[in-house]
């Protein structure tokens, strides 16, 4: 039977007014903040502060989930898996959004597809570390040793902003590095300590704490400028190497499918975190910037950063996995 045009527009209503009460109730009950990096890491430190901000401001509690490994791939495909409700949050980087469909043939999730943008949550530079019992007291004095005994002297990485700044290096320098992949920059920091591995390019957030503690050495900061936290710390461009510059950035997503007004009702909520007594001690100890969008302005973004990362690794002659 043909549905007159009144009755398939009531119908239309109808269908859309449960979506709109639940949008404006949301959250009625705990938010799951899926972290694709192990507890201690910049993105772990970042969600719980954004998370006790939406706690606040929400009277709902927020669960950290941190899921690591394989890249953040375990983490990203598990949120974009989750039920299309607003109710699971992914807080990531631009390794899941926008390096890794450039390091790995095949993806578990679509970074575009399966996922509806919230928010930037901030922007950052990483810091060049190595053990204090290393030999290499600068940048170059490392890339002289390095350049002494090609393939010899490894690097860590526990992220994709991590490993590409090191690939960076090589590629800038000509040096040649043994890389060695770990599933959160944590894990590469206690190997370093541990002198398992000579020199990582970490997030500050991570890497910062040892060197304040003197427990590893810092020999350059990726940045443009120098870091407010380590004025005296030069950027790897100044020690040596001209035109070096490597970035990161943190996201947060949900999955595809959510209803609009839950998206906007979260990109409030987060946006509000990000202004909170937890995420100002978080951006301002680790020298963070706080960076916040519209939903369609870190879609744009992340279009963007993935066509640059792509260059990068293609530049670095990084073949996909």
């Amino acid at each position: 039977m043909r549905i007159a045009p009144p009755i398939r527009l009531l119908a239309t209503v109808f269908a859309i007014l449960p979506l709109a009460a639940a949008a404006q109730d949301f959250p009625s009950k705990p938010i799951t903040f899926i972290v694709p990096f192990a507890a201690g890491s910049a993105t772990d430190q970042l969600g719980r502060a954004i998370g006790q901000g939406v706690a606040e401001h929400s009277g709902q509690s927020v669960v950290i989930e941190n899921k690591p490994g394989a890249s953040a791939m375990i983490g990203a495909q598990t949120a974009a898996r989750a039920a299309a409700d607003g109710y699971t949050v992914l807080i990531t980087t631009n390794t899941t959004q926008a390096a890794n469909e450039h390091l790995y043939k095949t993806l578990p999730y679509d970074p575009v597809k399966d996922f509806a943008p919230i928010t930037l949550l901030g922007k950052g530079g990483q810091i060049m570390v190595v053990n204090p019992s290393s030999q290499a007291k600068s940048v170059t004095e490392f890339l002289a040793l390095a350049k002494k005994s090609p393939g010899k002297l490894s690097f860590g990485s526990g992220s994709s902003s991590s490993r590409i700044a090191g690939e960076l290096l090589q590629q800038m320098t000509g040096v040649q590095l043994l890389h060695v992949p770990y599933k959160s920059n944590p894990l590469a920091v206690t190997d370093l300590l541990g002198g398992q591995i000579d020199m990582m390019i970490t997030d500050s957030a991570t890497g910062l704490p040892q060197v304040t503690a003197g427990k590893l050495r810092a020999l350059g900061f990726t940045g443009n400028e120098r870091s407010p936290l380590a004025p005296d710390l030069p950027t790897i461009a100044e020690a040596g190497v001209p035109g070096y510059e490597m970035g990161y950035w943190f996201g947060a997503y949900v999955p595809a499918g959510t209803p609009d007004a839950v998206v906007a009702k979260l990109n409030e909520l987060l946006i509000k975190a990000t202004q909170g007594t937890a995420a100002k001690h978080f951006y301002q100890s680790t020298g963070t910037a706080p960076a916040t969008s519209t939903p369609q302005e870190l879609a744009a973004f992340q279009q963007g950063e993935s066509r640059k990362w792509g260059e990068i690794i293609e530049k670095a002659g990084i073949k996909p996995e």
